[in-house]
């Protein structure tokens, strides 16, 4: 008998619904190929929920994700939305589902293709061979801490971190460097903040236990210079919340186009899959987004949700296949293209790949 799965669909807003539409056609052009089954249900977030239900994260959605093997997330946002009181906010709803998913760890790569190495800013032995792994603290920290107030002549928030929540990521990035070249640069700014110096402290507790792996430290000011000087000296990134909030962006810039590049977020219950960019309303229902970070999260959440490596396998392959015989979408440019695909057709193409 075939194994089957539940999976969370949270489409969005934006170009949300475009991009996941993608993702679930290659799913299951791979699930068929590879002999297993995917039921999907749509859940609602963001302001979509808030059109529907009056708020960002809907009960319902809580309480579905919940029994559900992984969610596969697209995007939320826009202008539409961007006046509401913070805590009705779209985004607001997101940090929610986070947090009662217990997401806390998020995992994000910036790898450069190849195929792609004239698509970055950067000069291209700069960036040849790129290939990082960001851990970022996704549910403590300055987004989280309270107390937090804003008032007419003044605002604040609060920086927080329990030894529980350090400990805890520092193994995820420990673990994942132990199975990449065994470094990690641990980032942080405890030159100023004692929040920094609890982090570093517990860090260095942490990688007692992994001799095999090189640790060291850097301020976050330098880190982001040094992504752009020399980001081949990173292997695994480990940081907080705000700082890797940065640098993942900074670094998702290597590749060439934020569109690109998955997440995975996972912790302590089922993981939240999607890509690293936004909703990008401003080209939402014109068919030119770019699905393949999407597609790209459907294979993390194969890979570290699901245990299908071999269909992960295939699904990066693909990309790497449609890449290399010049597909691509407007935001990647003319650069060595053979053909400027739509979204859909860019879907068909992966799907196809993926499938054989």
């Amino acid at each position: 008998m075939s194994k089957s799965y539940k999976i969370g669909v949270i489409k969005g807003d934006g170009i949300g619904p475009e991009i996941i539409d993608e993702a679930i056609k290659v799913l299951d052009a791979v699930s068929v190929s590879q002999g297993f089954n995917l039921k999907y249900e749509e859940m609602l977030l963001g302001g979509s929920a808030i059109d529907e239900t009056g708020v960002p994260l809907p009960d319902a959605t809580i309480q579905g994700v919940k029994k559900c093997d992984a969610v596969l997330f697209g995007a939320i946002g826009g202008p539409k939305w961007d006046k509401l009181d913070r805590y009705l906010r779209p985004e607001s709803g997101l940090l929610g589902l986070r947090k009662e998913m217990g997401t806390f760890a998020n995992l994000r790569p910036a790898m450069v293709y190849d195929e792609l190495i004239n698509a970055s800013s950067l000069k291209p032995e700069v960036i040849q061979g790129v290939d990082i792994m960001v851990v970022r603290e996704l549910t403590g920290g300055i987004y989280f801490g309270q107390p937090r107030e804003l008032h007419a002549d003044k605002a604040f928030n609060t920086m927080v971190y329990t030894r529980e929540e350090v400990e805890r990521i520092a193994v995820v990035a420990f673990e994942i460097a132990m199975k990449r070249e065994k470094r990690i640069c641990s980032v942080d700014k405890a030159n100023v903040l004692e929040v920094s110096q609890f982090w570093r402290e517990i860090v260095e507790e942490i990688a007692v236990n992994y001799p095999e792996v090189e640790l060291t430290h850097m301020y976050v000011d330098n880190a982001a210079m040094q992504l752009i000087r020399d980001p081949k000296q990173f292997d695994v990134i480990l940081t907080g919340n705000i700082f890797g909030d940065i640098l993942s962006d900074a670094a998702s810039m290597l590749s060439g186009s934020i569109g690109l590049l998955p997440s995975a977020s996972t912790g302590k219950g089922v993981g939240l899959f999607e890509p690293i960019h936004g909703s990008a309303p401003d080209i939402a229902g014109q068919g030119i987004a770019n699905p393949l970070a999407t597609i790209s999260s459907a294979s993390m959440m194969l890979r570290y949700a699901l245990g299908e490596v071999e269909s992960a396998n295939r699904i990066d392959d693909a990309i790497k296949k449609a890449l290399s015989e010049g597909y691509r979408t407007g935001d990647l440019g003319d650069f060595d293209a053979k053909e400027i695909m739509t979204c859909t057709e860019m879907g068909d193409i992966v799907a196809d790949y993926a499938s054989r």
